[in-house]
């Protein structure tokens, strides 16, 4: 297995920003980037979101989104430049409304096999409450297959 090279935190906000996607469609901003480690926010809006009589609330699949985002972030440092990934299994737990406003998912390696990554994530606003946690299970595939980079 080849060495992987850890982009530097703004190189890597610029190869998201200059990608079409999700990260740049929704307004996603990688603000931490480690070995097996990166957070990610994201402004919710509430046209994100639906109307309740407490306010609005971030749809939970964009919320799911944030989070999947974080854990693959950390998944990509520990791979080397000659494999990707694909989401075996994706989990979420809502432990409060989401609201709109700043959110930030933090995303981390719990572990790491050949063949397997195992992230586990949190979400949360912007005075630190807890909103969510996820885990997802990443299978581990060359990056020239089907599923390249």
């Amino acid at each position: 297995m080849s060495e992987k090279r850890l982009y530097d935190l703004t190189e890597m906000r610029e190869r998201r920003n200059a990608m079409p996607g999700l990260w740049r469609t929704l307004g996603y901003e990688l603000r931490s980037w480690d070995r097996g480690a990166a957070t990610v926010t994201w402004h919710a809006i509430p046209e994100y979101g639906f109307k309740t009589d407490s306010g609005y609330v971030v749809q939970g699949g964009l919320v799911t989104a944030l989070l999947d985002a974080a854990m693959g972030s950390a998944c990509w440092t520990v791979l080397d430049d000659t494999q990707t990934f694909l989401t075996a299994d994706l989990r979420t737990e809502f432990l409060r409304s989401s609201r709109p406003g700043e959110l930030c998912a933090t995303g981390t390696v719990v572990r790491r096999t050949r063949a397997v990554v195992f992230c586990a994530g949190e979400l949360c606003d912007a005075e630190g409450t807890l909103l969510a946690t996820s885990r997802c299970t990443q299978v581990v595939l060359p990056s020239g297959g089907r599923a390249g980079r």
